[in-house]
């Protein structure tokens, strides 16, 4: 891997887009090696993701112009199915993952966060979808996960207007999830992804699928997904040691109980 490191640390790994000269802006060597290194995760091992920019400016800050600015229409479309399929991978990625937005997440920055299931970044974050300055739509998915997570107003006027805001913004409408220092912003990551990494892992891959299956039907529809993972969750270790923990401590605590004695 040129542009993609990738480090295990407990049951939490860390992907980092290594390409800090080119504040981490994604290629399709990039992409490609993104691709190979979900692949290469191991789900025995590893129960939460963080995705992360190398240096202290730039998270991702957009795709390759220089690459793009010489594609055909069919090329501009295989370009955006390259992306697609691989934030998609991401999104619906068996475990968690956390976006640790270290400074710019533009265009297909602000893409791939929003690719992630929770978003947190530093204080010199900037978000942004500023494709059509370039004459072109955004073109991974900003079209689609950005209303569903902002709402459709105000994603159409960041996306129209190719406005970018900043980290306080972001979080004020519910971009990212919490603002930190930038030197809090890794280890406040990493604290959250050992928190998810130490519950249930059966149970955890089970409520990402199903919000994640939940979103994209009607209401009926959803609560049938979260009834048949929900009982797919029966039957399994994690259930059994789970409930069988809670009820004993429970009898532990009846035990403990002194009873009222009327002197």
């Amino acid at each position: 891997m040129e542009f993609i490191t990738y480090e295990v640390e407990g049951a939490v790994g860390v992907i980092t887009i290594n390409r800090p000269k080119a504040l981490n802006a994604l290629n399709s060597q990039v992409l490609e090696e993104i691709d190979k290194t979900l692949d290469s995760v191991d789900l025995e091992t590893v129960r939460c993701l963080i995705l992360t920019g190398a240096g202290d400016k730039s998270f991702v800050a957009g795709a390759d112009i220089g690459e793009m600015s010489t594609l055909t229409k069919a090329e501009g479309e295989a370009f955006g199915k390259k992306g697609n399929d691989v934030f998609r991978k991401l999104e619906t990625f068996p475990i968690p993952v956390i976006a640790a937005i270290n400074g710019f997440a533009l265009g297909g920055g602000c893409e791939i966060s929003m690719s992630c299931d929770i978003r947190i970044c530093s204080e010199n974050a900037v978000f942004g979808q500023p494709e059509v300055g370039l004459g072109i739509t955004p073109g991974f998915g900003g079209t689609q996960r950005l209303p569903r997570i902002i709402g459709v107003g105000k994603a159409k006027e960041m996306i129209y207007g190719g406005r970018n805001i900043k980290a306080d913004e972001a979080y004020r409408i519910g971009l990212v999830n919490n603002v930190y220092p930038l030197e809090e912003l890794m280890p406040a990551a990493k604290k959250l992804a050992s928190t998810i990494a130490a519950n249930a892992p059966i149970a955890v891959r089970a409520c990402k699928k199903a919000i994640n299956e939940g979103l994209d039907v009607d209401m009926d529809a959803a609560i049938v997904v979260e009834e048949k993972l929900f009982g797919s969750c029966f039957e399994t270790e994690d259930q059994k040691a789970g409930m069988g923990n809670f009820l004993e401590k429970d009898k532990e605590k009846k035990l403990k109980v002194v009873p009222f004695q009327n002197k």
